[in-house]
């Protein structure tokens, strides 16, 4: 989402955001159960004539020398891009680990991410909903096993407020260009609100926030209403209009049941479509609400239970996908009772195997797509001719709105190209022949840079919670380490990335992504896996429990000691 450029610059005091947290309505809130917060124990420490690690006294805040006309640039220990749940996660770890000198820089004007960005009818997640949460902060109010977006973006919104988040953003505030500065040993950051320093950089902008729509023929001349699943227009009135949906995706699943009794004609644009399991969703009764809030271990045995259930299934997607011929089973089972017209069932029925793309979980798909109401077209969108669509078929259809649910800028992240690292290269150039990072989080060339949700993090079938949680275990390893060595900056050596990513993509040859037979999202143009992790959350976990420092290049801080073991004496020397 665009934000504005005129709003004003930050003050130097935005430096320390900490100084606002004292006074917050959700400063030191605790969590029933939680330990107290940072806030409580900086106060200790400030009391003791101490300071929390990673915390500056307001005269030792540096700031980058400005021409006298100038207002100073201020400066974090860390700046964190994005604010849905891998930002605000980062927040919280950051927070618990003392360090408190931080921003979160969040293009849009409220947290949430992609559970604030799609707000498209019958958005929901397809992770039961006691998985798809923060370890630290239990939900025990959920109100279905698979929640819909608004109960997340309000549980985000409460994450933001019991951890005292909120002091830290900066809203309407996007990345515009992020630079290293050598010298300095820091990122310089320019943003539609000012300017930043940083120490370092946690990129939770995410894969999934920038919308990816096809540049068709005609399609500027198209007269009525065009717009993405995750920049819905809820001005405009779907009621007796005829509406294209392109695209079969996971937006498109759950978009399908929700318009089609409402609208007079729904066409749908299938390019190829996707294997659909039933959904198995249901309301959270109260007693279990109950239990889960007053005997919280019932929450966290639910939770492992689900957890044991998507980690027993990990096997067959990477190692032995033959494993999935009982699943694919249920699913042409769930097409024929869905679907009565073989005609139309045949046209739904992939030709690939189960798993190698993005499985569904829905129980109103089908009878959505066999609605007398609907057309579904194979083959795609071609042109626009006016209020005319033209299908790859050259079959003709007329339209009041065009809905794109044709996913986002992936394997090809438009953050990429704002990104520049120690020689000038950004990460566009850096991966011209496709992503890779050292365990999903760092990269060579751009040193204090950590993902979240990076390269070969994502999952087919399990909750993106327990990654994010893996990759923010990681990051706070790396920079408390940093600190206790005496180092200012770390990035990964050229060849632990390479070994890294040769034993990875081997171990990516033999999943159902690579030999289902499909092609999908998860690929780069060249046919790779850029995206997906070939192995259980478990696996990754183990991973990236600590930083091995056998995989770095350090750089010494000015004012580090010399004699410490396996530092050079020489400040500001590279260690390989």
């Amino acid at each position: 989402m665009a934000s504005s450029s005129k709003r004003p610059r930050p003050r130097a005091s935005d430096a320390d955001p900490d100084a606002a947290a004292g006074a917050g309505a959700g400063a030191g809130a605790t969590v029933p159960g939680q330990a107290a917060s940072t806030e409580e124990q900086a106060a200790t420490d400030r009391a003791a004539g101490e300071r929390p690690t990673g915390e500056r006294p307001a005269d030792e805040q540096p700031v980058d020398e400005q021409p006298v006309d100038e207002q100073p640039v201020p400066h974090v220990r860390v700046a964190v891009i994005g604010s849905g749940f891998g930002g605000l996660g980062a927040g919280v770890r950051l927070r618990r680990a003392g360090i408190t000198d931080f921003v979160i820089l969040e293009r849009a004007d409220s947290v949430g991410g992609t559970w604030r960005d799609n707000s498209y009818p019958g958005c929901a997640c397809d992770v039961p909903s006691h998985l798809y949460s923060f370890s630290f902060a239990p939900n025990p109010d959920w109100p279905r096993s698979f929640s819909g977006q608004p109960d997340i973006r309000a549980y985000l919104e409460k994450v933001t407020d019991v951890f005292g988040i909120r002091p830290h953003l900066r809203l309407n505030t996007e990345v515009v260009e992020a630079r290293w500065d050598v010298d300095r040993t820091r990122w310089r950051i320019t943003t539609t609100a000012g300017r930043w320093t940083a120490d370092a950089i946690v990129a939770a902008a995410g894969p999934l926030a920038d919308p990816q729509i096809p540049g068709l023929p005609g399609l500027d001349s198209f007269p009525g209403a065009v717009f993405h699943s995750s920049r819905w227009d809820h001005d405009f009135d779907l009621a007796g209009k005829r509406v294209a949906m392109v695209g079969t995706g996971a937006s498109a699943a759950q978009i399908i049941p929700a318009i089609q009794p409402r609208v007079g004609k729904l066409t749908v644009f299938q390019r190829t479509p996707a294997w659909v399991l039933p959904r198995r969703d249901r309301t959270i009764t109260e007693l279990e609400k109950w239990l889960h809030g007053r005997l919280p271990f019932t929450a966290k045995v639910r939770r492992g239970a689900l957890f044991a259930l998507r980690e027993l299934q990990v096997d067959a997607f990477v190692r032995r996908p033959g494993l999935l011929k009982l699943v694919q089973r249920l699913a042409e089972r769930h097409i024929a009772d869905g679907v009565a017209d073989p005609a139309l069932r045949a046209r739904l029925t992939p030709d690939y195997r189960i798993g190698c793309k993005r499985i569904l979980l829905s129980n109103t798909y089908y009878p959505a797509l066999a609605a007398a109401n609907t057309e579904v077209v194979s083959g795609g969108l071609r042109e626009v001719r006016g209020s005319t669509l033209v299908a790859a078929d050259g079959s003709e259809h007329e339209a009041d709105a065009i809905v794109f649910g044709t996913g986002f800028h992936v394997t090809d992240m438009p953050l990429g190209s704002r990104v520049f690292g120690v020689n000038g290269t950004s990460f566009t150039e850096e991966w011209k022949e496709g992503m890779e990072a050292l365990r999903g989080s760092t990269v060579h060339g751009f040193p204090n840079f950590f993902f979240v949700i990076g390269p070969n993090t994502g999952l087919g079938n399990s909750s993106m919670i327990l990654m994010i949680e893996s990759q923010l275990n990681y990051m706070i390893d790396a920079l408390t380490t940093l600190d206790r060595i005496g180092a200012s900056a770390m990035q990964p050596t050229a060849r632990a990335q390479r070994r890294w990513n040769l034993e990875l993509q081997h171990r990516m040859d033999r999943t159902v992504w690579t030999t289902g037979g499909c092609r999908s999202w998860y690929l780069d143009r060249s046919g790779k896996n850029t995206v997906l992790w070939p192995g259980s959350t478990t696996s990754f976990r183990r991973a990236t429990r600590k930083v091995d420092l056998t995989e770095y290049e350090l750089t010494l801080r000015r004012e580090s000691r010399p004699g410490l073991p396996g530092i050079a004496a020489e400040a500001g020397e590279v260690l390989v």
